[in-house]
């Protein structure tokens, strides 16, 4: 349990985390802006996804807007679809509301998966979904992208580290293949499509609304990673 103090003195102790805070807040804002000047790159590869409907080029998954946020749904051929994306889906991809929200910013919200489309359907009629969900099955989407790792396919590179980087700060090389967690975003100038930022691992953290909550609490996120003290609940990494 957290320490027992008067009123006077938490109060205190909370107005020093509170100037914390809103320099991590102001911080996040400067972040924020550097991020909007980030320059893009042009995608010269031409990328035919598949829909419920047939092939979607690129430009047309936009729907109309000018930019588009692509969550690499992960997939496994053994073991399905990602449990973490699928809650993720559950909170969040399929409340329309957000997705309507995003839309009047001009902003397209879709998950792309390697899955074939027949499987994505089934799943997504089998959880009751109804967000947009394309399949890169056919492309090189994923793999170019950096969010599944197959060394037939492309280098390994993960979160911008190579295969050595990755390796040489503690993963295992037999462990680096497959889907793994990420998000990026383009923008469409007509019928040209520029790739301006790629997310991956806890780069999505503040994506994940239920953390946000947990953050707040004395108990946090009960994850194995995180500095609590001695006693403190935690449990195994979610995922």
């Amino acid at each position: 349990m957290p320490r027992i103090v008067s009123r006077d003195e938490w109060l205190v102790a909370r107005k020093q985390l509170l100037a914390e805070e809103k320099a991590v807040t102001r911080a996040r804002d400067a972040l924020s802006a550097k991020r909007r000047r980030l320059p893009m790159v042009k995608l010269d590869k031409t990328y035919v996804f598949r829909g419920p409907d047939g092939d979607v080029s690129f430009p047309e998954i936009f729907q109309g807007r000018r930019q588009l946020y692509f969550h690499h749904f992960m997939w496994n051929e053994e073991r399905g679809f990602c449990p973490g994306c699928s809650a993720a889906a559950d909170m969040i991809f399929n409340n329309p509301h957000v997705r309507a929200a995003l839309g009047e910013r001009d902003l397209m919200f879709t998950c792309v998966s390697r899955a074939p489309i027949e499987t994505i359907e089934g799943y997504k009629k089998e959880r009751g979904w109804t967000f947009p969900w394309v399949s890169s099955a056919d492309n090189d989407f994923n793999y170019d992208f950096h969010a599944t790792l197959d060394e037939s396919r492309a280098p390994i590179e993960y979160n911008y580290r190579s295969k050595e980087e990755l390796i040489a700060a503690g993963f295992k090389a037999e462990d680096l293949n497959g889907d793994w967690t990420g998000a990026s975003v383009f923008l469409r100038d007509g019928d040209e499509v520029y790739h301006t930022y790629s997310v991956y691992a806890r780069g999505q953290d503040h994506l994940t609304v239920h953390y946000n909550y947990l953050d707040l609490t004395p108990y946090g996120r009960q994850e194995d990673w995180e500095d609590s003290p001695a006693g403190w609940p935690q449990r195994p990494t979610y995922g």
